[in-house]
């Protein structure tokens, strides 16, 4: 119990003020730790407060189109849990009454709903005691004593778990849960934490054997995949362009996008403007193309790195299902193709 005491203390005394704490509302909680998946705090925290300006309650999201969750959600990446979120958004309001299931395993049923999300919201919530396990609780737990399971394993997530659920105060979850991630987040950080100042730097396993830059272990992500894609940005007498929907599986799922070439390695104007002749337009309405970036872009995803070029296609004429400009920057698109648009 002396690690848990000592924890809450440090949290108590240094907790950031975020907008999501100080409330036991499910919807709230659950937006924020969808929303923080993959995501810094200083990053999501605008987005939390968007989405709660725009979608007050569970039933303002569920009665929101897609588009307008995805364009709201633009920039933070991992499109899935937006799609997901609304989903959920839906089953809640639609099938439940607007009431958030009030335990962890019913919790999980829901979709885009995993066991730390659940045990996130159980605590926080309902105050269940079901500890949570992220990377935050993976670091502090394997330093504090000296774990050299690698954390990629699936089964350990259960060992850690299962230690956690041991030093958690059962009268108290919530604020336990709590405490550890802030920590791992403001103190045990993954590089050059200052132990000098760690409360716990008497007790600490790793910090008495050295071992704190070496823990906690995890096996090498997967291998980068390239992709080359090369955009069209079409023009036309009035000034209209052509974007498409992305109805694939896949990256950026019914996110927009202009028309696509993508190749297998970087590609020269010969290969694109043909491509662009023979494919897209005939060449008696083409009135010149053009390259809007001489180096790509690198837009790097957790297991891609796409290298995109711009190529400007003036056309002759008017372009059936064209759209201006306005109406352009009101469709939810990619980060990378939403700040060309902004900047072109």
């Amino acid at each position: 119990m002396i690690f848990s005491n000592l924890l809450i203390k440090w949290y108590l005394q240094n907790k950031r003020d975020l907008p999501w704490r100080n409330t036991t509302d499910p919807y709230p909680i659950w937006l924020s730790e969808i929303m923080l998946q993959q995501t810094r705090v200083a990053q999501g925290t605008p987005y939390f407060l968007s989405f709660t300006s725009s979608f007050p309650t569970v039933f303002d999201l569920a009665n929101a189109s897609e588009e307008q969750v995805l364009k709201l959600w633009q920039g933070l990446g991992y499109y899935s849990r937006a799609r997901n979120l609304h989903k959920t958004a839906q089953h809640v309001a639609y099938e439940l009454s607007g009431n958030f299931p009030a335990t962890y395993k019913e919790l999980l049923k829901l979709k885009g709903i995993g066991e730390y999300t659940a045990a996130a919201i159980a605590s926080f919530s309902y105050n269940e005691v079901v500890p949570v396990v992220d990377g935050n609780v993976f670091r502090v737990l394997s330093r504090y004593f000296d774990i050299e399971t690698d954390i990629a394993q699936a089964s350990a997530k259960k060992e850690f778990a299962t230690l956690a659920l041991e030093l958690i105060p059962k009268d108290n979850p919530a604020i336990f849960n709590q405490a550890i991630m802030e920590f791992g987040a403001l103190q045990c950080v993954p590089k050059n934490p200052n132990c000098s100042i760690c409360i716990f730097n008497e007790s600490c396993a790793a910090l008495q054997k050295n071992k704190v830059d070496q823990l906690p272990v995890k096996s090498k992500k997967l291998k980068v995949r390239n992709r080359f894609f090369n955009y069209l940005v079409v023009s036309d007498d009035h000034n209209n362009t052509l974007i498409q929907k992305r109805t694939d599986k896949g990256i950026w799922h019914n996110l927009y996008e202009f028309p696509l070439i993508e190749t297998n390695e970087t590609k020269d104007f010969d290969f694109v403007s043909k491509n662009i002749q023979d494919d897209f337009f005939k060449k008696n309405n083409i009135l010149s193309i053009g390259l809007l970036n001489e180096k790509s872009i690198i837009h790097k995803l957790s297991h891609q790195h796409l290298h995109i070029k711009f190529w400007k296609v003036t056309i002759k004429g008017t372009i059936e299902n064209g759209v201006d400009s306005a109406t352009l920057k009101t469709f939810p698109f990619p980060i990378v193709i939403h700040n060309f648009i902004e900047t072109n």
